[in-house]
This record gives C-alpha cells, sequence and structure tokens, in this order.
C-alpha cells in the first residue's frame, strides 16, 4: 500500500531534479544528470523526508501505484538497479533483459555473476566504489560492460551498467590499424636503410650492383608513397563520410577516362581493358572519389586478373540506381575470404599482394567511398574462374 507524500517530501523532490537540472546545464551529461535524478529521488524515498506516511519501496514491476523512484529507473536506456541490503529490490527493463525477470529480490552476486562486480558490490565502504568497473561476459562472451555504483541511502545503491562493446571494437580496430600500418610502413625502410648502408661500403663502387641496388631503393620508397598516399586518402573519406557529395557526375564519361588513363599506362594489360556502358543519367557524388574507387577496382582486376583475358567494366541502369560492375577471368577468390575483403590490411595472399605493389587499403578505401555515397558494394567470385565487384549508387542528379 503507497500514500501520497508530503509536503516536505514534494520540496526534497523538487531540489533533487532542480539539482540534475542544473547538473546538466553545468556539465551537458545526460546520463550523469539522470543518475543524480535517481539518486536524490531514492534518498528522499528511502529517508522519507520527515514526513509522518513515508513512502515504501515497490517492486520495478508493480504498475499500480508504481512510486517515482521506479518510474526513473525505467526510464533509462541502459540497465539500472536499486541495490537494498545486498539484494535487487529494482530492476529496469533493460536490466531484466540482460540479467533475467527472477532477478529481483536476489542477492546481487547471483544477479551480476561477474568476480569483479561482486567483490565491489559486497565492499560498500570501498574508496574506489564511484569509479568504474570493466566487466567482460555480461550477457554474451563478446560483450563488455561498465559497471558504475553510487550510494543513495543507508544500506542502498545504484548499479549503472553502460555498453562498451561498440568503443571497444573501435579502440581495437583503431589499435590494429596502427599496428598494421607501423609494420607496412616498417617493412619497406628496414629494406631502404639496408641498401644505403651496404652502398655505403664497398657494394656503391660496383655500377651493376649500384644500379640494383638503387631500382630496388626505388621500388620500396615508391611503395612507401602509395601506402601513405592511401593513408591519407582513407583519412580524409572517412573525415567526409556524412557529408552528402553535391557534384554532378556523368559516370560513363568517367569510366571512359579511366580506361583510357589505365590503357595508356605502362602496365602490358590495358588492351585487356572493355567497356560497356549503357545510357545513365548523371548522378550526384564526388568525381575524384569515383574516379578513385574506379582505378582501384579495375587495377585489382590488371593485379590478379589471368593475362590476355578481358577485363570488363560496365555500367548500367538498375531500377533506382546506377550499376557499376568491373569483372576479371583470375583465379577466384575462397568464399571464406570473400566478408573480409574491406578490412584494412586484409590481403588474400600477403606475397602476391605486395609483389604486385597493394597496399591492403584498395577495398577498404572502394567502401568509405560507397558508404559516403549511400550506395552498396557487393563482391562475387568462383574460385578458377575470376570475381566480380558491383556497386549501386542511387541515381539521383542534382536538381
Amino acid at each position: 500500500m503507497t500514500t501520497r507524500p508530503g509536503p516536505r517530501t514534494l520540496v526534497a523532490l523538487a531540489i533533487a531534479a532542480f539539482g540534475a537540472f542544473a547538473g546538466f546545464l553545468l556539465n551537458g551529461d545526460v546520463q550523469a544528470a539522470l543518475v543524480v535524478l535517481v539518486a536524490g529521488v531514492a534518498a528522499v524515498l528511502v529517508v522519507g523526508g520527515g514526513d509522518p506516511h513515508p513512502e515504501p519501496l515497490a517492486s520495478a514491476n508493480d504498475r499500480e501505484g508504481e512510486p517515482p523512484l521506479a518510474e526513473v529507473v525505467e526510464a533509462f536506456v541502459e540497465p539500472v538497479l536499486v541495490i537494498a541490503a545486498n539484494r535487487v529490490a529494482l530492476a529496469n527493463r533493460a536490466a531484466r533483459a540482460l540479467l533475467g525477470d527472477h532477478i529481483l529480490g536476489e542477492d546481487v552476486r547471483l544477479a551480476i555473476r561477474h568476480p569483479a562486480a561482486a567483490e565491489r558490490l559486497l565492499n560498500p565502504d570501498d574508496q574506489t566504489s564511484e569509479a568504474p568497473i570493466h566487466l567482460v561476459g555480461l550477457g554474451t562472451r563478446e560483450q563488455r560492460w561498465e559497471m558504475r555504483i553510487h550510494a543513495i541511502g543507508p544500506g542502498m545503491r545504484i548499479v549503472h551498467l553502460t555498453d562498451r562493446t561498440g568503443s571497444y571494437a573501435a579502440e581495437r580496430m583503431r589499435v590494429d590499424f596502427v599496428a598494421n600500418a607501423s609494420h607496412e610502413l616498417r617493412t619497406p625502410l628496414a629494406s631502404l636503410l639496408g641498401f644505403i648502408e651496404t652502398l655505403r661500403d664497398e657494394a656503391g663502387d660496383d655500377p651493376g650492383t649500384r644500379a640494383r641496388f638503387l631500382k630496388v631503393m626505388f621500388d620500396e620508397a615508391r611503395r612507401m608513397q602509395r601506402l601513405i598516399d592511401d593513408l591519407i586518402s582513407l583519412s580524409r573519406i572517412e573525415a567526409e563520410k556524412y557529408r552528402a557529395p553535391d557534384q554532378q557526375v556523368d559516370l560513363a564519361e568517367l569510366v571512359e577516362e579511366v580506361r583510357t588513363e589505365l590503357a595508356a599506362s605502362a602496365d602490358e594489360r590495358g588492351h585487356d581493358l572493355v567497356t560497356e556502358v549503357a545510357d545513365v543519367s548523371p548522378i550526384r557524388g564526388d568525381r575524384a572519389q569515383l574516379s578513385q574507387l574506379l582505378h582501384n577496382l579495375v587495377g585489382n582486376a590488371m593485379k590478379y586478373g589471368r593475362p590476355d583475358t578481358p577485363i570488363r567494366i560496365a555500367v548500367s541502369p538498375n531500377d533506382s540506381m546506377v550499376q557499376i560492375s568491373v569483372t576479371d577471368e583470375g583465379e577466384g577468390i575462397a568464399p571464406e575470404h570473400l566478408p573480409r575483403l574491406t578490412e584494412r590490411f586484409y590481403r588474400v595472399d600477403s606475397g602476391r599482394s605486395r609483389a604486385a605493389g597493394g597496399t591492403g587499403l584498395g577495398l577498404a578505401i572502394v567502401k568509405h567511398i560507397v558508404e559516403r555515397h549511400r550506395g552498396r558494394l557487393d563482391i562475387a567470385s568462383t574460385v578458377g574462374k575470376g570475381t566480380t565487384v558491383t556497386i549501386l549508387l542511387p541515381a539521383h542528379p542534382l536538381s
């Protein structure tokens, strides 16, 4: 049974709400303001605000006459629990979905089955009690959570769980990216330093040896230059990811331009390029990035397709989209590699890729360009027959 709060309780609740609002204005942190509000409301409800009829704590799933604390806890998107005497007194919908409906009234050690969480929860006097605890494996084995505990009254605390899985994955990708980039740069740099030291010694006196070493050094320097150019390009494309392209691009004209450039290059496969361009309207895009996309896709086909086999570059309408496809007749790619081809520095055959001058970033750049243009990317391949990369871009010309 519940009773109406008295005037002193109402004043205290108003003060708690004002404190939370003031914290939000000062810090701009919505989650922190909500935690302050929950803590203030809970403290008022537990102490009773000096009213002769304090409102008792109710279960979180008591919907009739639900107390304000349960309503505020339920407003959180992330899991929140209220612990009283080391038992779960309240748990919002997110907490019950994560830990199970059975946690209400349960010992907190059974509700949150994690050694680090249990140790902190059973030591309320710990000086670091408000520092975050990182929990691995709560929910699923891959999930990572950050747990914060706030004291709200005698024997009562609020437990707030924040899902950090996405942040951890992003950090892991960043660390891997830096490690891979460092490795890719270190390899040609070590080669350059080794040849320079050799040339400084007696090997530099022999014209044939000197010419051979200088060629290797030039190739390694160009490899570093390509990698740095791709890293800068990838960074620029990611920075523009949420800015819609604002140029009008004639894809038929662009494809022919790219074909002419590559056919005129020193690459012996230039004569294998074949274009099949249908009548399509100009689209809204970034011309430089779309040119880079075509150079990367056609360049890959030239590197990995069999010599003297056609490389087809096709452009055609596809419902409300414009389709670009690049097809080679190479060795093809095994199915297990296809989902990872757009990862940075992922290579099916590292030795062959480096020998062909690949940086391991070409398809990652293509993926980000397609995402910026709100398009779709598909890679289909048959071992022994070849690979087709298909790009679908929205057919929305500038008005």
